[in-house]
C-alpha cells in the first residue's frame, strides 16, 4: 500500500483524541491524588472509574446515506481511503452498498470483514444483540498490506442471492408490482435478487478509526425501511449524517422521502451534524461553458436543494467523489482542488467533532461536579475542625485541671450525642431501603418482558393497521408511565433525605448540603420520539402485503430492543444515583466522627499532663498548614479539569444526543 497522507477532518479528530487523552490521564491523576488525600470513598472512587470509562472507550458516529446511484461508496473512498492509492469499497455503477457497512477499529482485534447471513432477519433479533454472537457472522481476514487484497475482500459486502417471491417478502423485502415502483424486483423467471448479507462490519486500522470514528453506510431506501434498527437506533445515535445527491439527477421525490422519513426530521428539526452533498458536479463541468456558468449551475443547484429540503444552503456542499479520489490518488491538487472534497472534510471535522465533544462533557461534568463539591465539602470540614480545635484548646490556656476535666466531659457529651444521632441516622436507613426496593420494582425488566410478550400477542391477533396501531400506543404509553411512577417514587426517596441531611445540619453543624434528584426526562422523551417515529412508519404502510407485516414485526421488536436498554439505562442510573445519594452525608458524618475523637484525645491527654498545650497547639497549626497546601492542590486540579470540561461551542445543542450515545 501507497504511504498514507492526513486530512483535515484526520487533524480535527486528532485534536479530539489527544483533548480526550489529556482530559483522561489528569482524572486518573485526580483519581490517584484523592486516594493520597484520604479524601475519597467508595462511591467517590467508582464515579471517577465510570468517567475514565467513558473517556477510554469513545467512539465519533458518521452515516452516510443515500439512495443508489449517488456515489455515496465513492465519497467514503475518497474521504477516508484516497491515501491508499485505490478505491478499497465496491464503487461501481448501480448498486454496489448491498447490506449497511460499519467501518471502524477494535483494538487488539485483526483486520477482518464480518457478515451477517440475511436469513438472521426471520429471527427477530436485531443486529445489536447479534454483535454478542460471534459464531453467527461470516469472518474474512483482510490484508491491510494490500490494498488490491483488500478491496478484493470487501467485494462481499455487494453480493447477492437469488430467492423466490415468498422468500424475499419473508425477509422483509417489499417486492415492487411494476418497474417504477420502489422495492425489490421481481425478474423474468419470477425471481428476486436480495443482498447475501443483513450487515457488515469492517474492522480496519485507519488513523481515523483508531481515533474512535465510526462510519456507518446505508444502502438506501429499501434498507431503512426493511431494517427498522438503522432508523430507529443507528442514524439519530449518529454525531454526523452526510445526505448524498447527485447534482446531475437534482433532488428526486424518492431523496425527499428519505430525508424527511429517516434524517431531517430528527433532532426536534436542529439541522446541526445533517450535511447534504450535492456529488457528481463533475458531470457539470463543460468545456463550452467557462467557470463562471457552471458556478452559477451549481449555486441554482444548491438553492434548489436547500428548498425542497428546507435547511440553511451553508449545510450543502457540491464535490466531486471521483474527482476528488482522483486528485488524491494522482496527488493532482488542481483537480483536487477543483473537486471541492476537502471544504466537505473540513466541515464534517468541524461538525462532528464539536458536537461529540460536548456529548462527552455533558455526560462527565455532571458527576464531576458532584465530585468535586463534595471533596471540597470535605476538605472545608476539615478546615474548620482544625481552627475549632486550635480555638478550642487556646480556651484552655491558664486554665486549671478542673476545668479542662470539665472540657473533656462536654467533648465527650457532644461524641455521645453524635453516636444516638448516627443510630437514628441507621434506622433512617431501613426505611430508605424500603422506598428504593419499590423504585427498583417499578423499574424490573422482568415486568417490562411481561408488557412485551402481552403486546405482541395483541399484535399477533390483530388485522389491521389501526389494531396494530392502538396496540403499539398501549405499549409506549405504559412505558413512558411507568417512568412517570419512577420520577415519582424517586422524589419521595430524595424528600426523605433531605430530612435526614437538615436534621444533621441543624443539631451538628454539618456543612448546608442538598441530596440530588433523579430525573427520567430523557428517557420519557426518548420513548416518545420512538412511538412518533412507529406512528410515522405505520402511517405509510398497508398490511395487504405479506412482507409488510413482517416489516412492521421487526419495526415493532426494533423498538421493543431499544426501549429495554432505556430501561435497562435508566435502572443503571437510578441504581448510581441511590449509591451516592447519601454519599456527602456519609462523608460529613465520617470526618466529623473523626474530629470529634481527635478533640478528646487532645484534651484528655493535656489533662493526663502527657502532652504540653503548646505541643498540641503547636501540632494542630502544622495541620492547618497541611490542609490549607491540601486545599490549594485541589482547587488548582479542580480548576483545571473544570476548563477542560467547559463547552467552547455554545450553538452545538449535544444534550439531543446524549442518550442515543449512551443507549445506541
Amino acid at each position: 500500500m501507497t504511504a498514507h497522507t492526513a486530512t483535515d477532518i484526520e487533524a480535527h479528530i486528532k485534536e479530539y483524541g489527544e483533548w480526550r487523552q489529556q482530559l483522561h490521564g489528569d482524572v486518573a491523576a485526580f483519581q490517584k491524588w484523592l486516594k493520597e488525600q484520604d479524601l475519597s470513598d467508595i462511591q467517590v472512587d467508582q464515579s471517577l472509574s465510570h468517567i475514565l470509562d467513558t473517556l477510554r472507550d469513545d467512539k465519533l458516529y458518521v452515516a452516510f446515506v443515500a439512495e443508489f446511484s449517488r456515489g455515496k461508496s465513492e465519497l467514503i473512498n475518497a474521504i477516508f481511503f484516497g491515501g491508499l492509492g485505490r478505491r478499497i469499497l465496491p464503487s461501481a455503477a448501480g448498486r454496489t452498498t448491498m447490506c449497511p457497512t460499519e467501518l471502524l477499529y477494535e483494538r487488539n482485534t485483526e483486520a477482518q470483514l464480518r457478515l451477517l447471513p440475511i436469513e438472521t432477519r426471520k429471527t427477530g433479533t436485531t443486529i445489536a444483540e447479534y454483535r454478542g454472537f460471534a459464531d453467527e457472522w461470516k469472518t474474512v481476514k483482510l490484508d491491510v498490506k494490500s490494498a488490491d487484497r483488500m478491496a478484493q475482500a470487501l467485494q462481499h459486502i455487494a453480493e447477492t442471492k437469488i430467492v423466490s417471491q415468498q422468500e424475499a417478502q419473508a425477509l422483509g423485502f417489499h417486492v415492487a408490482a411494476d418497474e417504477h415502483e420502489q422495492g425489490m424486483h421481481i425478474s423474468d423467471d419470477g425471481k428476486v435478487e436480495v443482498p447475501m448479507w443483513r450487515h457488515a462490519i469492517i474492522n480496519y486500522p485507519h488513523p481515523l478509526l483508531e481515533n474512535g470514528l465510526v462510519i456507518l453506510d446505508t444502502p438506501g431506501l429499501n434498507a431503512l425501511g426493511a431494517e427498522p434498527e438503522l432508523t430507529l437506533n443507528m442514524l439519530p445515535g449518529a454525531h454526523a449524517v452526510l445526505f448524498i445527491l447527485a447534482a446531475d439527477a437534482g433532488v428526486t421525490k424518492s431523496d425527499i422521502d428519505v430525508w424527511h422519513d429517516h434524517i431531517g426530521s430528527e433532532k426536534s428539526g436542529s439541522s446541526k451534524g445533517r450535511l447534504v452533498v450535492l456529488n457528481k458536479i463533475d458531470g457539470l463541468w463543460d468545456e463550452l461553458r467557462d467557470e463562471k456558468e457552471v458556478q452559477k449551475e451549481i449555486d441554482r443547484q444548491i438553492k434548489d436543494t436547500a428548498k425542497h429540503l428546507k435547511i440553511p444552503l451553508g449545510n450543502i456542499f457540491p464535490v466531486s467523489a471521483q474527482k476528488g479520489l482522483y486528485g488524491k490518488v494522482k496527488a493532482d491538487k488542481k483537480v483536487l482542488d477543483r473537486s471541492r472534497l476537502l471544504e466537505l472534510e473540513d466541515a464534517l471535522g468541524k461538525e462532528v467533532v464539536p458536537a461529540k465533544r460536548d456529548i462527552v462533557r455533558n455526560n462527565i461534568r455532571d458527576d464531576m461536579d458532584e465530585i468535586i463539591k463534595a471533596t471540597r465539602t470535605t476538605i472545608m470540614q476539615r478546615l474548620k475542625g482544625v481552627y475549632e480545635h486550635i480555638s478550642e484548646l487556646a480556651s484552655l490556656n491558664g486554665k486549671n485541671k478542673d476545668v479542662i476535666g470539665h472540657m473533656m466531659e462536654k467533648v465527650r457529651g457532644d461524641k455521645e450525642v453524635f453516636e444516638k444521632s448516627l443510630q437514628r441516622f441507621q434506622a433512617t436507613r431501613s426505611i430508605f431501603s424500603q422506598q428504593t426496593n419499590v423504585l427498583y420494582a417499578q423499574l424490573n425488566i422482568k415486568n417490562l418482558d411481561k408488557l412485551i410478550a402481552q403486546t405482541k400477542r395483541d399484535m399477533e391477533i390483530s388485522m389491521t393497521t389501526g389494531g396494530l396501531r392502538a396496540c403499539m400506543k398501549n405499549f409506549f404509553g405504559q412505558a413512558s408511565s411507568t417512568m412517570e411512577e419512577v420520577a415519582q417514587q424517586a422524589n419521595e426517596i430524595k424528600q426523605l433525605m433531605e430530612g435526614v441531611y437538615a436534621k444533621f445540619q441543624q443539631e451538628h453543624g454539618l456543612s448546608n448540603i442538598k441530596p440530588s434528584s433523579f430525573s427520567v426526562t430523557r428517557y420519557v422523551r426518548e420513548i416518545k420520539r420512538l412511538e412518533k417515529k412507529h406512528e410515522q412508519f405505520m402511517s405509510g404502510i398497508s398490511l395487504m402485503m405479506t412482507e409488510q407485516k413482517v416489516v412492521s414485526q421487526k419495526f415493532y421488536d426494533s423498538a421493543v430492543a431499544k426501549v429495554r436498554a432505556i430501561y435497562k439505562m435508566a435502572n443503571r442510573d437510578a441504581d448510581n444515583w441511590l449509591k451516592n445519594i447519601m454519599s456527602p452525608m456519609e462523608s460529613q458524618v465520617r470526618e466529623h466522627q473523626i474530629q470529634l475523637r481527635r478533640r478528646l484525645e487532645s484534651i484528655k491527654r493535656i489533662h493526663q499532663a502527657s502532652d504540653t498545650l503548646q505541643d498540641r497547639v503547636k501540632e494542630l497549626e502544622e495541620t492547618r498548614k497541611i490542609v490549607r497546601e491540601q486545599e490549594k492542590v485541589f482547587n488548582d486540579r479542580a480548576e483545571k479539569l473544570l476548563t477542560q470540561l467547559k463547552a467552547e461551542d455554545k450553538s452545538i445543542d449535544a444534550k439531543q444526543f446524549e442518550l442515543e450515545d449512551r443507549v445506541g
